[in-house]
């Protein structure tokens, strides 16, 4: 164990720092960043994440297109985003640093493996001279490090590993070096290789050597003149973990069936970034959860759509290629009324698109994706964290309004990863579905509730509630088949309202920073970390006629939304995409003029382009 006051160099004191891991797609650097996050969490910092994938997971090595990276940002102080421009750049090779060097604050650190800089690695990155010698990056402090020779020299009395297990170590040397200028000890990822190589002592070995071997090193360095300390910040009193969203979505339908007394199943085919919620959720059969891996999309709603009549808690998950084809299913769940959460977790798109880039693509799809008038409760989260409050809600609201939900999630949090206070299922919302125990004699399969328009939920096998399904129409009362035209319309209408009444059962939308002003920002989904931030600096900057309004509901929209929408002069809508969410405004509230900040580069806001896009506005 390494004592970090036993350590002589000068300590800085910072309220946060933002560093970024990049390299080829097999040189570790999601594993590097998670190790650093995680670490970070357990000294009490505030963390935000930002894994990168490259598109083409099996893109050329030392290729433009082929670099994955990890960005994380720990802080003493409230973190909502994983920040715009980086503290700290490790770059494994020359396309990384090519391909990231635009994000690295003038005068703060690069630390590059050279090694890896060699002509034939240059020509891939498509750089004419060597950066490392000709000058171009004077602006920085650049820390050169042959990282791969180190690695090999740490590992030479190790026998058994091949060359390539060996060169793939590399990356703890750097994440060794990084725990040492930001003055935390290795430990935790030390008792990570104990648990994940628990098999193999030689890797435990190997790993943990190599990330020593970085972690001393730095000390050597004169180019490293002091560590910085980033202060735990101070978070509601309770037992946290880190988590992602996909992993935290997960939980809350784990939760969800605790509460109502159902049993989970997931029906899914993995799609990415949705596949880590069948990944999580296969765990825990000890819950009683029931997980398919379907052979495609249409196989894993329809199997969910029979276990949600089969009386289970049934979900389905899947991104915005997979809710394409899951259309018709989910208009089959809509209309004969079964409960049913379809998770979308959104990517770039359209088509195959983008698989690894974040964007918010399938609102409108998830709005009216679906022939007929099909409409759904549509409701999105907004933070790593919060994807297990919406999950738990998203099956509260489907079990108690007995339609389906879509819940919309996006590759940046599904992916990204943030403190979560662990919650007891004893504090969470009731969950009072419809489920019906036994039959009656004057029960029919579409009487409803009076005041939600709910249906009941009746079980295959229990005596007085036979009935069929079916994607034909049926009768409003009797559930039979019926072709009249006004019982067709009528169904229709009612299932509209249905979804219309839900606006009393979900929080009124309450706008941070101004209750009324010259501008109110809107967003919804994962962008609220980036837009919080930005409106936050601005109020802060002496402009307190901004205010900011988040939107997690999206169908029905908030019941006060016209009027929080009303007390402000100029209203700006940002989203991921081209405009979706500022359509279904424009359809709702056409009294109201909606202006429009939109980007559409697989990447989330940063902080600075939104903060001159406001300023804009604010004169």
């Amino acid at each position: 164990m390494i004592n970090l006051e036993d350590q002589s160099h000068d300590i800085k004191a910072l309220e946060a720092v933002v560093v970024r891991f990049v390299g080829d797609s097999g040189d570790g650097m999601q594993l590097t960043g998670t190790q650093f996050s995680d670490t970070s969490a357990m000294f009490g910092n505030d963390v935000a994440t930002f894994p990168n994938y490259p598109s083409e997971i099996r893109a050329p090595q030392g290729s433009l297109y082929g670099v994955s990276g990890f960005q994380v940002h720990i802080g003493s102080i409230e973190v909502s985003t994983p920040g715009d421009n980086v503290d700290l750049l490790v770059a494994m090779n020359p396309a990384a640093l090519k391909t990231n060097l635009y994000a690295v604050k003038p005068g703060h650190t690069i630390i590059v493996d050279t090694d890896a800089f060699t002509k034939k690695n240059l020509e891939k990155a498509e750089y004419e001279t060597n950066p490392l010698e000709d000058g171009s990056l004077e602006n920085y402090r650049v820390i050169e490090v042959a990282m791969t020779s180190l690695t090999k020299e740490a590992l030479k009395d190790m026998k058994g590993l091949d060359n390539k297990t060996i060169n793939r170590s590399k990356n703890m040397f750097a994440l060794g070096m990084v725990y040492w200028m930001y003055h935390r000890a290795p430990d935790h990822t030390i008792d990570f290789f104990n648990k994940k190589f628990k098999k193999d002592a030689s890797l435990i070995e190997a790993n943990t050597k190599v990330l020593n071997a970085g972690y001393y090193y730095s000390e050597t360095l004169e180019l490293i003149p002091n560590t910085y300390n980033i202060a735990p910040a101070k978070m509601p009193a309770g037992t946290y973990r880190v988590i992602m969203g996909n992993t935290a979505t997960a939980w809350g339908f784990l939760a969800a069936a605790e509460k109502s007394g159902l049993e989970l199943f997931l029906g899914s085919y993995p799609i990415t970034p949705a596949s880590d919620i069948l990944h999580e959720l296969v765990k825990h059969k000890h819950f009683g959860v029931k997980t398919l891996q379907a052979e495609d999309e249409i196989a894993g709603i329809t199997s969910a759509i029979g276990a949600s009549f089969a009386g289970d808690l049934a979900i389905t998950t899947t991104s915005g290629p997979g809710l394409a084809l899951k259309g018709e299913a989910l208009g089959l769940a809509m209309m004969v009324e079964l409960p049913q959460v379809v998770v979308d977790v959104q990517r770039g798109g359209p088509s195959t698109g983008l698989p690894t880039k974040t964007e918010q693509s399938d609102l409108l799809q998830a709005m009216y994706g679906r022939n007929g008038e099909s409409p759904l409760i549509v409701i999105a989260a907004s933070t790593p964290a919060n994807c297990f409050h919406y999950a738990y809600h998203a099956a509260k609201l489907t079990l108690e309004h007995m339609t389906p939900v879509v819940l919309l999630t996006d590759g940046y949090i599904a992916n990204g990863s943030a403190p979560w206070r662990i919650q007891s299922v004893g504090d969470m919302p009731e969950i009072n579905s419809r489920l019906m125990k036994e039959g009656t004699e004057s029960w029919h399969p579409y009487d409803r509730d009076p005041e939600t328009l709910a249906r009941s939920w009746a079980i295959p096998g229990t005596a007085g509630l036979e009935h069929r399904v079916g994607g034909l129409e049926k009768d409003s009362t009797t559930g039979d088949v019926s072709y009249v035209p006004e019982n067709h319309e009528e169904m229709t209408r009612v299932r509209a309202e249905k979804i219309k009444r839900v606006e009393q059962y979900i929080p009124e939308i309450e706008p941070e920073f101004a209750q009324s002003g010259e501008l109110l920002v809107i967003g919804w989904g994962g962008t609220y970390g980036a837009l919080h931030t930005a409106v936050k600096q601005l109020n802060s900057e002496g402009y307190s006629n901004i205010g900011f309004a988040h939107f997690n509901y999206l169908n029905p929209l908030p019941r006060n939304t016209e009027e929080v929408l009303g007390n402000f002069k100029k209203l700006l809508v940002c989203e991921l995409n081209n405009g979706q969410f500022a359509s279904v405004l424009k359809i709702n509230f056409s009294a109201f003029e909606f202006f429009q900040y939109n980007k559409i580069q697989g990447l989330p806001f940063g902080n600075d382009e939104l903060v001159q896009e406001f300023k804009r506005y604010l004169g």
